[in-house]
């Protein structure tokens, strides 16, 4: 499927196109921030894995689409099985409640569809 007809590849795109252009009118911002960023999904005590999963966590309890997107992708990328991801928004629901739940089974469960192809660990 092309990044034309799939939602989830275009939201991925417009948010790194945005990305670049904040990049461009404010390169000092961008750059501190990328470095905070890059400090805190750093392997530590707690593995890329698991701080992509609270991210996506984080990202569904506050709604934010972009981010569930990104954090999403950045579970898979991680090696998280369908399984896991899905406990990991089930957690989010259990304290966001239904508006996190919506957020699990529209747009994270269309992550999965969308980006789970290709050899990567969704079931």
């Amino acid at each position: 499927m092309d990044q034309q007809n799939n939602p989830i590849e275009q939201a991925l795109h417009e948010y790194k196109q945005g990305l670049g252009n904040f990049t461009q009118k404010m390169p000092e911002i961008a750059r501190k921030y990328n470095a905070f960023t890059e400090a805190c999904f750093a392997e530590g005590k707690l593995s890329q894995k698991e701080k992509q999963m609270i991210a996506l966590g984080i990202s569904v309890y506050s709604q934010d689409e972009y981010c569930i997107i990104y954090h999403a992708k950045g579970c898979l990328d991680q090696g998280c099985t369908e399984e896991e991801i899905l406990e990991t928004v089930g957690v989010t629901a259990a304290f966001g409640g239904g508006a996190a739940m919506s957020q699990a089974v529209t747009l994270v469960q269309e992550c999965l569809t969308e980006l789970g192809g290709n050899g990567s660990q969704v079931q």
